[in-house]
């Protein structure tokens, strides 16, 4: 084995603890079993099933596909297979009880690090893209691993969700002070140029199969804003009438806004004059600093529309993030290829919630864009689909069986996002009515024609 593989496996050791501890500590150390059994939410999971489920896909994943073992609980395939079981029915199964479940998760992890000891993740010389040697590809650099990882960290953050519906006094603890600095004065939107730019991943090793192949897109010019919306400007959207204003809204916009009976984003409650909300079982002020989250694409499509602006498409919002006219390059992430670090962006939990806009100035984009990592998932206007030349890998289910179904794709990461399974390439989706995820709202517009 040679350096450059010995510490690759070094780093996915470091990384697949990093994530149990996270699990762990939303889920045993955070709540009795009683807690971790009940569903909280019909749009979640109970959190015991999240649990068991990591285990199992990572079972799945590293001991069978990638390691050629036999299945350690094959009777429990059936109860954390996410397609098979709706998230309103999985209470209903005979699940494993925290404590079965943490012995099942740590029977996973010690046979996965012995896989981890004895796999060849070298990059594979040629590249298999269409899957025809899959067990080499899916070892290629490590992309099992760290496919495996960045499920775990995904699971995570839909803990969290499932802890801000849960109702019941505090057990996370709050977010430290945010030490990033203010950025300077900027102006409030940039003109990013017309032309073309390199979007999609091909030889990123933690890429999805969602965000291949790289390709070209040629856009014309557009304005964006340079920081995310607040909830001091979302405030006075809503104080201008904008919940009963149906100019603003989309005919599905408008019914959704109906059907829910919405006057603010989700969480928020009128007290006299001003709003609270509830943030993970605390009551406090909405803080006007902050952009706004817990909003649904169809809110968002709203205030843009009030605005005066639009929401961004997909490829106009990573051309914002990652591409250098200085360089002509497209970036890994906004500030360059280098990994995040706390000065670049929110991220991983750090802090319950998002920074005040106008952080992590180093996080910014050659072209001047604040905070496109982390704080909040950013709406755009495209619906989920694959790119030219996509090809589904290693299973069709993690995102194929979801294009062209109405599904609104975010960008981005939020603060609950870890670092590893965000990137200015990766795409997240979901239903355009969704407010339980941590989603906010960046506007565009069109650049008038020369």
């Amino acid at each position: 084995m040679n350096h450059e593989q010995e510490l690759a496996k070094e780093r996915i050791a470091v990384e697949l603890e990093r994530s149990r501890r996270r699990s762990n500590g939303l889920t045993l150390d955070a709540l009795n079993d009683e807690g971790l059994l009940a569903q909280h939410s019909k749009l979640m999971s109970p959190l015991v099933w999240d649990l068991a489920h990591i285990g199992n896909y990572e079972e799945q994943w590293l001991l069978r596909a990638a390691g050629g073992r036999e299945s350690l609980r094959p009777d429990i395939d059936h109860l954390y297979d996410a397609f098979e079981n709706p998230r309103a029915e999985r209470v209903t199964l005979p699940l494993l009880t925290p404590e079965e479940a943490a012995e099942y998760n740590d029977r996973v992890r010690r046979q996965v690090l012995d896989v981890l000891d004895a796999v060849d993740i070298s990059p594979a010389v040629p590249r298999q893209p269409d899957g025809s040697d899959v067990h080499r590809a899916l070892l290629d650099s490590g992309f099992v691993f760290h496919m495996v990882i960045q499920h775990e960290h995904q699971h995570d953050e839909t803990m969290l969700a499932t802890h801000q519906l849960r109702k019941g006094e505090p057990v996370l603890l709050d977010a430290s002070g945010d030490v990033a600095p203010l950025s300077p004065p900027a102006a409030p939107e940039v003109l990013v140029p017309a032309g073309p730019f390199t979007m999609g991943a091909t030889d990123d090793p933690w890429a999805y199969d969602n965000e291949r192949p790289a390709h070209t897109v040629d856009l014309p010019a557009f304005w964006i804003d340079t920081r995310l919306v607040t909830n001091a400007e979302y405030l006075r959207f809503m104080d201008d009438g904008g919940y009963q204003t149906r100019h603003w809204w989309s005919r599905e916009g408008w019914e959704w806004r109906h059907r829910r009976n919405a006057v603010s984003p989700a969480f928020w409650n009128r007290e006299g004059q001003e709003w609270s909300r509830r943030r993970f079982g605390r009551h406090e002020m909405v803080p006007s600093e902050e952009p706004v989250q817990h909003v649904s694409f169809h809110e968002a499509q709203a205030y843009a529309r009030w605005a005066g602006k639009r929401l961004p498409t997909e490829a106009e919002w990573e051309k914002a993030a990652r591409f250098d006219p200085a360089t002509g390059r497209s970036t890994r992430y906004p500030w360059g290829d280098g990994e995040p670090e706390p000065r670049h962006a929110n991220l991983g939990q750090r802090r319950l919630g998002p920074s005040p806009a106008g952080r992590h100035p180093d996080g910014a984009s050659p072209l001047g864009v604040q905070q496109l990592i982390g704080d909040v998932w950013e709406w755009t206007s495209t619906t989920f689909g694959g790119y030219s030349g996509f090809r589904a890998f290693p299973y069709r289910e993690y995102s194929e069986v979801f294009f062209d179904e109405g599904y609104k794709v975010l960008r981005g990461g939020s603060w609950a996002t870890h670092p590893t399974a965000v990137r200015s390439t990766f795409r997240n989706w979901d239903h355009p009515i969704r407010r339980q995820i941590f989603s906010g709202i960046r506007c565009a517009r069109d650049a008038e024609p020369v």
